[in-house]
C-alpha cells in the first residue's frame, strides 16, 4: 500500500500477537511506528524486527490503564514521529474464564480498565493529536464486542463498549477528517489464547476451532492485513464501522 509510506503510526500492545504482525505489516508498507507495551522488552524486540526488514520503530513502556502513560505515548509518538497519522489501539488482556455470578470485582475492575478505558484514554489522545490534520484509528475489539460468550462477562461488555466508542467518536470527528473503526477478530492463534489454554489443550482447541466455519484459528497477519486496510485510502469512506474477521464465527 504505497499511500501508507512514511505514515506515522502508533500501535499499542504492540509486543507480541496481533499487534506485532500489524507493526510488520506496515513497516513492509513503509509506515514508521510507535510501539507501546506493557512488556518493554517485548515491544522492543518487535522493534528489532521491524528494523531487520527495513523499517523504523520505537518502543515505549506504556500502561494504557493510566490515562497519563496513554496520553504521554501520544505525545512521545508524535515528538519521535513528526506527527500522528494512524493509531492502533490494540492492546488487552484476556478473558477471566469465570461466571458472571462468581467475577471477582478486581477481576472486573482490571479488565475494564485495561480493554475498554485503555482504549479511551489512548483514543482520545490521539483525537486531540489528529484534530489539526486528519487520520485513522482504529480499534481491536472482537467478536465477542457482538455477541456473548459464557465465561466471558468482563471482557465481552469491555470489547461491546469499545465498538460503541468507536462509532460516537466516528460521527464526532469525520468532519475532522477522522476516521474511526474496529475490527473484530475471532480467535487468532496468539500468547493471549496460549495463556488461557486454548493453544496448549488439544480438546479445548479442537471446540474452539469448530465454532469457526473455516475450522482453524486465526493468524494475526490476518488480522493486520485488516487494519491496514481500514487505515488506508481504500478505506476513505468507512468510518464507524466494526469490520468482522472471524472465519465465520458470527454467521452462525
Amino acid at each position: 500500500m504505497e499511500e501508507l509510506r512514511d505514515k506515522a503510526v502508533l500501535i499499542t500492545g504492540g509486543g507480541g500477537g496481533i499487534g506485532r504482525a500489524t507493526a510488520l505489516a506496515f513497516a513492509r508498507a513503509g509506515a514508521r511506528l510507535m510501539l507501546g507495551d506493557l512488556d518493554l522488552e517485548a515491544a522492543e524486540e518487535t522493534a528489532r524486527q521491524v528494523a531487520a526488514i527495513g523499517g523504523e520503530a520505537h518502543a515505549t513502556r506504556c500502561d494504557v490503564s493510566r490515562p497519563e502513560e496513554a496520553e504521554a505515548l501520544v505525545r512521545e509518538a508524535a515528538a519521535r514521529l513528526g506527527r500522528l497519522d494512524c493509531a492502533v489501539n490494540n492492546a488487552g488482556i484476556e478473558a477471566s474464564q469465570e461466571s458472571t455470578a462468581r467475577l471477582p470485582v478486581e477481576t472486573w475492575e482490571r479488565t475494564i480498565a485495561i480493554n475498554l478505558s485503555g482504549v479511551f484514554y489512548c483514543m482520545r489522545a490521539e483525537l486531540a493529536a489528529m484534530r489539526a490534520s486528519g487520520g485513522a484509528i482504529v480499534n481491536i475489539a472482537s467478536v465477542l464486542g457482538l455477541v456473548g460468550f459464557a465465561g466471558a462477562a468482563a471482557y465481552v461488555a469491555a470489547k461491546h463498549g469499545v465498538i460503541g466508542l468507536t462509532k460516537v467518536a466516528a460521527i464526532e470527528f469525520a468532519a475532522r477528517g477522522i476516521r474511526v473503526n474496529a475490527v473484530c477478530p475471532g480467535f487468532v492463534e496468539t500468547p493471549m489464547l496460549e495463556r488461557v489454554g486454548v493453544t496448549s489443550d488439544a480438546e479445548r482447541r479442537a471446540l474452539i476451532e469448530g465454532l469457526h466455519p473455516i475450522n482453524r484459528l486465526g493468524r494475526p497477519e490476518e488480522i493486520a492485513g485488516a487494519v491496514l486496510y481500514l487505515c488506508s485510502d481504500a478505506a476513505s469512506f468507512v468510518t464507524g464501522h466494526a469490520l468482522v474477521v472471524d472465519g465465520g464465527y458470527t454467521a452462525r
